[in-house]
């Protein structure tokens, strides 16, 4: 399950390029890297090898249940030490990364469907991120390629307790560039869910991209999923990301946040107080999920709520886990919107999305550590033994 990826110590870094054009395709051929997928759900496979780009083997979806997560696709280097800062580590391990990538192939990962729409730059890594995606079955048809803008990279710390840092290198990068004009609408009115996070809104040409999806997916009779995915340092100022991420807030059907992006949101009001999740709580909402780490998650509707316990494990790196999480809650609801309204089925799916998180967090980087569905269904076993 895990990606062999290659440990890189570095001197300098890379510079972005200005940004004068996009290409749709490439002749680039590009190596596959060593990672595979084995979902039980029946997924069409195609021949992976060769060149990486949109609508080069992209794999058949199933419409009736396709999720498209739209947002950012990137590179995370994680030091190979826990416990050390950026200037102390003495080399890094390159994992794909990037939150709505990562819950596209954390549902494929679970047998479900999915769809990746982004951009990354015309290089080395951009093509390397593409063949990922399509090795774990993402359909990446809206997947776009630029020319002037390298692919974004982020360099995260580890702590000892297995809780990150960021560092970022988007000045800018591909992923924010992004222009409607690009965007795959006949892809994006098939999703069944459509799934984005805040950094897409950060910057034009992305935001508006942003926005035209959204609003398409859901004229569409999609059902709209947000996790904001706070990341401050890539906002100009706290208050321009809270204004950011709420901005969109009353789109959603279901929101998923961490206790630290209640306090954050609420200006420092307690994210434990069901009264001040409440008032996340927007009319049209239909589910808004909190989630507390290895002590599970919260979930509110309109007609009930709770809690749902999760899994403990020995956290080695918490990368992904959230991203994790969503994946597995989305690939339930992806095939039966009703768990919505039906609070112990939907308690079962919460705790299936509980172990998907817990796992991930036993390995390191994102989409390395994403579990396949037998392996959540395994350690759903062992916990109850």
């Amino acid at each position: 399950m895990a990606l062999q990826l290659s440990v890189f110590c570095f001197s300098n870094t890379v510079a972005s390029g200005p940004h004068n054009g996009v290409r749709f395709f490439s002749q680039r051929t590009v190596k596959a890297s060593g990672f595979s997928c084995q979902p039980l759900a029946p997924i069409s496979r195609v021949n992976l090898k060769g060149k990486a780009f949109p609508g080069d083997g992209v794999p058949e979806t199933k419409e009736s249940s396709l999720v498209v997560c739209f947002g950012e696709l990137l590179i995370d280097f994680v030091p190979t030490i826990s416990g050390l800062s950026l200037a102390e580590a003495p080399a890094f391990k390159k994992a794909a990364g990037g939150a709505p990538a990562n819950v596209a192939v954390g549902i494929a990962r679970l047998g479900g469907s999915s769809a990746f729409i982004g951009k990354v730059g015309e290089d080395e890594f951009g093509y390397m991120l593409a063949d990922i995606l399509k090795q774990n079955s993402v359909n990446i048809e809206g997947m776009r390629f630029d020319p002037g803008a390298r692919t974004a990279l982020a360099f995260v710390t580890l702590r000892s307790n297995g809780e990150r840092e960021f560092m970022f290198f988007r000045n800018p990068s591909a992923d924010m560039l992004l222009r409607e004009a690009e965007l795959d609408f006949d892809l994006i009115r098939k999703a069944k869910i459509f799934h984005y996070g805040s950094i897409s809104l950060i910057t034009e040409p992305c935001k508006s991209a942003h926005i035209a999806a959204a609003k398409a997916a859901k004229d569409s009779g999609a059902v709209l999923s947000y996790d904001p995915n706070l990341r401050l340092p890539l906002w100009s100022s706290a208050e321009s990301a809270r204004e950011g991420i709420l901005s969109i807030w009353e789109m959603a059907d279901i929101i998923k946040v961490s206790e630290e992006e209640i306090s954050f949101l609420t200006q420092g009001e307690d994210p434990y107080d069901d009264a001040v999740v409440r008032k996340l709580f927007h009319p049209n909402l239909k589910l808004l999920l909190v989630t507390e780490g290895p002590d599970g998650c919260r979930y509110y509707t309109k007609n009930f709520s709770g809690r749902v316990k999760g899994l403990k494990v020995d956290a080695v790196d918490t990368t992904g886990a959230g991203d994790a999480f969503v994946a597995g809650t989305l690939s339930q609801l992806s095939l039966d919107l009703s768990l919505l309204q039906k609070e112990d089925l939907l308690r079962d799916a919460l705790k299936f999305a509980n172990v998907c998180g817990a796992l991930t967090v036993t390995e390191r980087g994102a989409i390395p550590a994403l579990p396949t569905r037998e392996a959540v269904l395994d350690a759903m076993l062992q916990s109850v033994k």
